[in-house]
């Protein structure tokens, strides 16, 4: 059958749109062009914004219009930004290409978990999700970590290459992308085409449904920890003297711990114990940026691995999570809601972070990380408990 090949296809897209040989250096190439680590870190709200502002009415888009034609679009929008990276230098130019990129990224958000279950409910395979959400999540991570070796071999030669060369990788996307089939199912299930059916769709994850309402808390947290982990783990190798040539090395070190977890995530998917799981989550994440905190020299890299694997555990369980509390019309709509309060939340601690860590220490973010992580994945997850003491985890 036709539709099961969509899983093949967004496990090849994954391993596409992951394989970022320029992130290893990405800050560096920043930095050579003049950029402060302030800066680096407004470049990033900037494209959380991108992605935040985008993010809900894309998987509007995505539930309306279809999940295959939003994906490839997003496609067109990353390979456009990294053009601008490639062709100019500058702040405001790389506003741009962020903005594009953002674009891109929240276009996909969504709707490829929402292709991936739905392709998955129409073949009556539903029970595989979070299986397969693990290792698709498995093999983009597995993607960066191949690439990160080539990418610090790359910048060896010369700063700009895996720019070049990551913009290149990211034109194959797109034809990629063109061959996905649209579940039938979502055809026949389409939204209202109107603003007022978004604004349902917010309510009914922010506030009539409490488990997704503190399952979109608890993912902003851990995704503000992940993703600014993902931002100072470079400035953290240059803080401590790690030559250029190792970072690649050590990137793809973090980013085969992630898939190595985020494989076997469906193990400890067990629905009857996922809150109590989340708070043991939410504790470890918050003790890992202390310990990180403590041990600014080669010893801290311990504590970064296992934030990569707590990240690679918590995001396939999550999405689980959110699917199942959810319907197929609704699905991509609410994962972009999701993503936007991610989104909205790192834009907001980005730049705060990137201050911290130009005018005081690196040390001093990782204990300001630990604090806002802590509290908010704490708080979800106990609050989660109780929802789950009173009923089963998904309803």
């Amino acid at each position: 059958m036709e539709l099961r090949h969509n899983i093949l296809k967004m496990y090849l897209l994954k391993g596409v749109l992951w394989f970022m040989v320029a992130m290893p250096i990405i800050v560096l190439f920043f930095q050579e062009h003049g950029l402060s680590l302030t800066q680096v870190m407004i470049l990033q709200a900037i494209y959380s914004l991108s992605v935040a502002v985008f993010e809900i009415p894309s998987g509007y888009i995505a539930d309306l219009f279809g999940r295959k034609h939003t994906i490839v679009l997003s496609t067109v929008f990353s390979f456009a930004g990294y053009l601008v990276f490639s062709f100019y230098g500058g702040f405001y130019a790389f506003a741009i290409a962020q903005i594009l990129v953002g674009i891109g990224g929240s276009l996909m958000s969504g709707s490829d978990s929402a292709i991936i279950y739905d392709t998955l409910l129409e073949t009556e395979n539903k029970k595989s999700y979070t299986k397969i959400e693990g290792r698709n999540y498995a093999i983009g991570n597995f993607s960066e970590a191949t690439a990160g070796i080539l990418g610090g071999i790359l910048a060896v030669s010369s700063i700009y290459l895996p720019i070049y060369v990551q913009t290149g990788i990211l034109f194959l996307s797109i034809p990629i992308a063109l061959t996905l089939v649209e579940p039938s199912m979502h055809k026949e299930d389409k939204m209202d085409r109107s603003f007022t059916a978004i604004l349902g769709v917010v309510k009914f994850a922010m506030v009539d449904n409490a488990k997704l309402r503190w399952l979109i808390i608890y993912s902003s947290a851990m995704g503000v920890a992940t993703l600014s982990m993902a931002w100072f783990a470079q400035p953290f190798f240059k803080e401590i003297s790690i030559p250029l040539a190792y970072f690649g090395i050590l990137w793809a070190g973090l980013n085969l711990s992630a898939g190595l977890t985020s494989f076997n995530a469906h193990q400890f998917d067990k629905k009857e114990n996922n809150a109590k799981m989340l708070l043991y989550l939410a504790l470890a994440m918050a003790t890992s940026f202390v310990f990180l905190g403590f041990n600014m020299s080669i010893f801290g890299l311990i504590f970064i691995v296992f934030i990569y694997l707590l990240r690679g555990v918590v995001t396939p369980i999550l999405r689980n999570a959110i699917n199942e509390n959810t319907t197929s019309n609704k699905r991509a709509t609410v994962l972009s809601i999701r993503s936007f309060i991610i989104r909205i939340s790192f834009a907001i601690c980005a730049p705060i972070f990137g201050y911290l860590a130009d005018n005081y220490s690196l040390y001093i973010t990782f204990y300001a990380l630990a604090v806002i992580v802590g509290i908010f994945s704490i708080l979800s997850a106990v609050n989660l408990k109780r929802l789950e003491n009173k009923s089963s985890f998904a309803s």
